[in-house]
């Protein structure tokens, strides 16, 4: 990893989703860069980009937990008609994300090898990391923002026209405060924390980080014991943040990022939560572990300088019975579960908890 300090520029060609703002240099912490492409996608096209059905494709890797959110959020509400996907491998080089998961390495709709390209449509100078997701203007190829946590926000407040049927508010006017509370210390103490840990740059760095991420994981602990949910009784847009750290948790940042005081399943009422989300139509068939350990044993080459990817752990548990249908809470509230995943679109045999 380059050593760089935080007020630095980002150097060109740092591509991975943990690499953009990421420094660690001795003595200190972890940082991640948050200066985004924060253009919104909106109802009224304030910024000059409005909702259009079929007019924007995001972009995601299935290895990356941050583009992960857009890709659960997306199937939960129903957009696949809307807001077509483009999902790329979970390796790279040091110049992007490329698309070689598809015939001939080329995305069939935006026409391009490397994500960076629709960056560089964006701005000839971009210098700042190529990030999953994205969401692309189709016509113009340029991306229109890679401003994940917002992106999420405005699946579900922006794009209500073209939602499903049935589809879940996953972020009800009623507990947005609360949902904004919940989230923001899981991005802050989990989502983050994990990366603090395995990209420490010094020993006080790393125990600072393994205690702040294992006491936040307590807490959530405690909470999830009476609690089905984090907030509410049903599926919110803060379940989905949490989700995606947790399924990495045990396959990835136990042992690749020393986050290793506990295994998730070590934690009875977080590994029951987790297997009940993951068994939530919208979840756990979004997810691919074959390509999460690719992308974090083979790209992290400072942490794994060998690339060799492990065999396990098993992930078959993930499919055993949870019993939190007795804390009460409906998935979907009033809405119904999405439908089977569009054959396009499904995680390859092998990949998931078969």
């Amino acid at each position: 990893m380059a050593q760089s300090s935080p007020g630095d520029p980002i150097p060109d060609g740092t591509s991975a989703h943990e690499r953009p703002g990421v420094y660690s240099t001795p003595g200190a912490g972890f940082e991640r860069d948050t200066r985004y492409l924060t253009t919104r996608i909106t109802a009224d096209g304030r910024d000059g980009w409005p909702v259009e059905p079929g007019r924007y494709r995001l972009v995601v890797s299935r290895a990356c937990p941050w583009a992960s959110r857009a890709i659960v959020v997306r199937r939960l509400l129903g957009l696949e008609d809307a807001l077509s996907m483009g999902v790329c491998g979970p390796t790279h080089d040091e110049r992007s994300w490329t698309f070689d998961l598809d015939p001939g390495a080329v995305d069939p709709v935006l026409g391009i090898e490397r994500l960076r390209d629709a960056y560089l449509r964006r701005d000839p100078q971009y210098a700042r990391g190529i990030t999953v997701p994205a969401i692309v203007d189709v016509a113009s190829g340029a991306v229109v923002t890679n401003d994940f946590a917002q992106m999420t926000l405005d699946l579900s407040t922006q794009w209500t026209a073209y939602h499903r049927p049935g589809a879940p508010d996953l972020y009800p006017d009623a507990l947005r405060d609360e949902i904004d509370e919940v989230a923001d210390e899981i991005y802050r103490d989990v989502n983050n924390g994990v990366y603090r840990c395995g990209f420490a740059g010094s020993q006080e760095s790393y125990d600072r980080a393994f205690t702040r991420l294992f006491t936040a994981l307590d807490r959530l602990e405690e909470r999830l014991t009476s609690r089905r949910y984090l907030v509410g009784d049903t599926i919110t847009e803060a379940d989905v943040r949490l989700f995606t750290t947790l399924v990495r948790f045990d396959v990835v940042y136990h042992g690749h990022f020393k986050c290793n005081r506990d295994r998730l399943t070590d934690l009875p009422a977080l590994w029951a939560y987790a297997r009940d989300l993951f068994q939530t139509p919208g979840f756990g068939d979004t997810v691919d572990f074959v390509d999460i350990k690719r992308h974090y044993y083979e790209v992290h080459r400072d942490i794994n300088p060998s690339g060799i990817v492990p065999r396990g752990p098993r992930v078959g548990a993930w499919l055993t019975p949870h019993g939190r249908q007795a804390l009460g809470g409906r998935p979907f509230g009033d809405g119904t579960p999405p439908g089977p995943v569009r054959a396009d679109e499904r995680v390859p045999q092998g990949h998931g908890a078969e």
